[in-house]
This record gives structure tokens, C-alpha cells and sequence, in this order.
């Protein structure tokens, strides 16, 4: 089995790493300062589930210098998908999967309009992880977990396969036969978690005890449940209370990628989140006050980080 990591944030460096670790050949796609620092000595994961590294690590800044992979792991920022779809011929052969572990409920989509809709494999990652430093990588917790499906739908062997690596590689993987309801699942938790963490710009534990925050979060995760109908994907009636039982679950401490990037300067997916909800909302008819107010809070930092402001 031969897998490219396309993005060694927290997401790709810390399943990526995993994997490797395992035993896996894995070639990781990066850039900048984390492309040096992996070259130079390799990957370092602090980790609430136990500290690891590897001394050296296969890594590349150019997917054709990879060859062609039984997968590729999609981590890089939703902005990016895009572009790194078009990037990915070098890497193909004809049963490569192409497997999404992104935020947001349309990476899939651009995924497959480059490849075709039958190398798509969708998926949500379920874990906080950010670099701590070039080369390092932080995971603060989560589930630590992935769930993949095939984006037509059903199951695969190919799917399985990962599966089973993944969990030899000591994290959770679980196929879905309807990722796409997964996705939206997903979508409604993490648009809550990233606009409250954001805005508010506390940890989740704080967010989750305070009555109006609570109420807050309870909204955005409705708004998109609403949307989802909408547009046709079937989700539970009982999906806000699942999500704030699953929320009242997590590490206290815990924040999201996107409080990440809003207070470290990077750009964001803030449009990718909760600007995709109020897009989605408004074609469909949907009210989302709770989302554009908080869309609007967090717009002039993804501004000023776009733009370098200081």
C-alpha cells in the first residue's frame, strides 16, 4: 500500500504520521518551513494519546516527484482544494482513491470534477490538531478518529482496506456506505464549534457552560441541519441535541482550526464553514441569522490575515 499525504497540517501530518509509524509507505506533500523541517528531522507529534516521531519521513513539495499511490489523502485548507485538484494526475493510476479528510460539505465535489466522481472517496476527520512549530504537530484531542464512504455511495474493498490500515496504525477509521450525510453531520458541528471558538475566542468548555453561548452554538448546528433538508440529505430530527451531547463530551480545553488560524494570522475557511452556510441558506430560502452573525464578527480578521495586515 503506497499513500500520498496531500497537506501534512494537523490533520494529514498527525494520520499521516500514524500511518507511517505503522509501517505504511507514506510520501507527504508540503510547503514552506514545515516542507524544510520535515526534510531535515522528520516529524514530531505531541499527542494526548502518546508522543511519537519519526527521524526522517518521505516528503516532496511537487506531487510528481510522488509516482503513482494506492491513495491520496486530501488535508490541505478547503480554499486550496481546487488547486491541488488539478496537481493530482502525477499520483493516478487507475485505481487510485482519491480520499478527502477536509472541512466543509464541497471538497468532494471539486475533487471530482478533476478525477471523476468514481476515485472519490469522502470523509471527515474527526480530531483537534494544529503545527505547533515547523515540523511539529500538536493534537489537543478529539475523537481521533475518521469516517470514509464512497462519494457514489456504498460500500468498497478499496475503502476497507484503508480502513483496516488505519486501524492497525492505532486511530479509529469506520466505512460509511452515506458519507454524504456524514459530511453535512459533520459540517453542522464544526461550522458551531468554529464560529463560537472564534468569535468568542474562549475553549469550547467555557462556550458550552455559559447559557446564551450554549444557545448560540444550539442555533448554527439547526441552521445547517435546515439546509441540509433543503437541499435533500436526510438528517436526524434529534441531530442538535446529539450535537451538543457529543460537544459536552470533549477535552474542555479544546478550541478549533479555525480559532487557530484567526489568532495566528493565517487565512481561514471561514467562507468554506460558515460563509458556505449562509451562501447555501440564502439559494435555499433558509434563514441563518445565527451564522451570518457570526460569519460577520469573524469576516475582518479573514480580511486582515488574507491581506497581511498587521
Amino acid at each position: 500500500m503506497r499513500i500520498a499525504i496531500y497537506g501534512a497540517g494537523g490533520v494529514g501530518g498527525y494520520f499521516g504520521g500514524r500511518l507511517a509509524h505503522s509501517g505504511v509507505d507514506v510520501t507527504f506533500v508540503a510547503r514552506g518551513a514545515h516542507l524544510q523541517a520535515l526534510r531535515e528531522h522528520g516529524l514530531r507529534v505531541s499527542s494526548v494519546h502518546g508522543d511519537f516521531a519519526l527521524p526522517s519521513v518521505q516528503v516532496v513539495d511537487d506531487p510528481g516527484l510522488v509516482g503513482p499511490v494506492d491513495y491520496v489523502l486530501v488535508t490541505v485548507k478547503s480554499a486550496q482544494t481546487a488547486e491541488v485538484a488539478g496537481r493530482l494526475g502525477p499520483v493516478l493510476h487507475e485505481r487510485t482513491a482519491v480520499v478527502s479528510l477536509q472541512n466543509g460539505v464541497d471538497n468532494e465535489e471539486k475533487l471530482a470534477a478533476a478525477v471523476g466522481d468514481a476515485r472519490v472517496v469522502g470523509g471527515a476527520a474527526y480530531i483537534f490538531a494544529t503545527i505547533a512549530e515547523p515540523g511539529h504537530i500538536h493534537h489537543a484531542g478529539g475523537p481521533t478518529a475518521i469516517t470514509i464512504g464512497e462519494w457514489t455511495g456504498g460500500t468498497s474493498d478499496r475503502v476497507g482496506r484503508l480502513v483496516e490500515a488505519c486501524d492497525s496504525a492505532g486511530f479509529r477509521a469506520n466505512e460509511d456506505a452515506n458519507i454524504r450525510a456524514t459530511l453535512w453531520t459533520k459540517f453542522a458541528f464544526i461550522c458551531a464549534l468554529a464560529g463560537t471558538t472564534a468569535a468568542i475566542r474562549l475553549p469550547i468548555g467555557e462556550i458550552r457552560t455559559a447559557p446564551a453561548s450554549r444557545e448560540l452554538f444550539r442555533r448554527v448546528v439547526g441552521e445547517v441541519q435546515d439546509i441540509a433538508r433543503a437541499e435533500g440529505i436526510g438528517l436526524p430530527d434529534d441531530l442538535v441535541d446529539r450535537q451538543l451531547t457529543f460537544t459536552d463530551s470533549l477535552e474542555p480545553g479544546g478550541y478549533s482550526s479555525l480559532h487557530h488560524d484567526v489568532t495566528n494570522g493565517n487565512p481561514t475557511e471561514l467562507d468554506a464553514l460558515l460563509g458556505e452556510v449562509v451562501r447555501r441558506g440564502a439559494r435555499a430560502g433558509v434563514p441563518t441569522p445565527a451564522s451570518a452573525a457570526l460569519y460577520a464578527v469573524l469576516e475582518p480578521w479573514q480580511i486582515r490575515n488574507t491581506s497581511g495586515v498587521a
